[in-house]
C-alpha cells in the first residue's frame, strides 16, 4: 500500500499596516467592517451579533462596543491607521469612531458616503377630480 503523501499547505499570517473602515450606522443596526488598503476583509462585527436586540441595537453603547470587537481583531493583523468611511444617519456614527481612537488606532482621515438623492424619484400624476 502507497503511503499517504498529502503536503498541507501553511496558511500566511497577514500583516496590513494601513487599512479602511466601514461604518454603516442605520436607525436599527450598526456594522463595522475594517479592511485593507485593497478591499479585503480583514474583521467586520454587528451590534446584533454582539448580542443587543431591538432598541439597543442603535445606540451609540453599541456602536462602541462593535467598533471595538472589530477593530481588536484588526489589531491582530496589525493594522495601526485607518480610513474612516461612514454611512447613514444612526446615532452611533461619532462614538465609533471616537472609539478607533481610544484604541490606539490612527484615524487618518474621516468621510461621510452617506447617499444622498439629487433629484429622487419621479413624482406621481397629479389628481385630477
Amino acid at each position: 500500500m502507497a503511503a499517504n503523501t498529502k503536503k498541507q499547505k501553511r496558511k500566511e499570517k497577514k500583516s496590513v499596516y494601513e487599512g479602511n473602515v466601514y461604518i454603516q450606522a442605520t436607525f436599527n443596526n450598526t456594522i463595522v467592517t475594517v479592511t485593507d488598503i485593497m478591499g479585503n476583509t480583514i474583521s467586520w462585527a454587528s451590534s446584533g451579533g454582539q448580542n443587543f436586540r431591538g432598541a439597543k441595537k442603535s445606540t451609540p453603547f453599541a456602536a462602541q462596543q462593535v467598533t471595538e470587537v472589530a477593530a481588536k481583531k484588526a489589531l491582530e493583523v496589525g493594522l495601526r491607521e485607518v480610513h474612516v468611511y461612514v454611512k447613514g444617519p444612526g446615532i452611533g456614527r461619532e462614538s465609533a469612531i471616537r472609539q478607533l481612537g481610544i484604541l490606539g488606532i490612527r484615524v487618518r482621515s474621516i468621510n461621510d458616503v452617506t447617499p444622498i438623492p439629487h433629484n429622487g424619484c419621479r413624482p406621481r400624476k397629479t389628481r385630477r377630480i
